[in-house]
């Protein structure tokens, strides 16, 4: 998606090798326009599937997240990162390292959102080792619903997520992906 690589290139900061801030893009700050071109992109890519919701991870996958699921007409389901008081006692729930966040946080879905007759489509801003996709995942497996696959934003491809997510034998669509970040210069696949 040559849109969304331009505006990497003009605004993202490189902290390391490993770690790109996309807070004027994705994480802080939502651009309203390419967000809705990426959920369209993403429908586009996942149409003819069956999809019948949309889920993904709070917070910054929602944007993406909402504006495919608003594209495909179909509702969107969040997994929590923080039990809150309404949260259901059995709710799904895994434990799951953050590599961007530096900390292990648990996700959790409700059992009441989540069905055998789902067929979910997973959107995700950015995977790096890819921890949390897996742990949806096995959230997503454990409820019995289909997944059709996972939409990513931007993908670094120098870290194993989307390799071991593919390896799984699930489908794995990725907007921009990123060679490497070496020499405080972003090269893309």
């Amino acid at each position: 998606m040559e849109q969304l690589k331009q505006r990497i290139l003009e605004e993202a900061s490189i902290l390391s090798t490993d770690v790109l801030k996309l807070d004027r893009l994705l994480n802080h700050q939502v651009d309203p326009e390419l967000t809705m071109e990426m959920g369209r992109e993403f429908a586009r890519r996942f149409e003819g599937e069956g999809i019948t919701k949309v889920i993904t991870i709070e917070s910054s996958g929602i944007p993406i997240a909402f504006a495919t699921a608003l594209t495909l007409g179909v509702p969107l389901v969040f997994a929590r990162r923080k039990k809150t008081l309404l949260a259901e006692p059995d709710a799904y729930s895994e434990r799951v390292p953050s590599f961007t966040k530096g900390i292990v946080t648990d996700l959790m879905v409700s059992r009441q959102l989540l069905s055998p007759d789902d067929v979910l489509l997973y959107i995700d801003d950015i995977i790096a080792n890819g921890d949390a996709a897996k742990g949806l995942i096995r959230i997503i497996e454990r409820s019995g619903a289909k997944l059709a696959g996972l939409g990513i934003a931007v993908e670094k491809t120098f870290q194993p997520g989307g390799r071991l997510i593919r390896e799984q034998g699930i489908r794995v669509e990725s907007l921009v992906r990123i060679a490497s970040l070496a020499d405080g210069k972003i090269a893309f696949e």
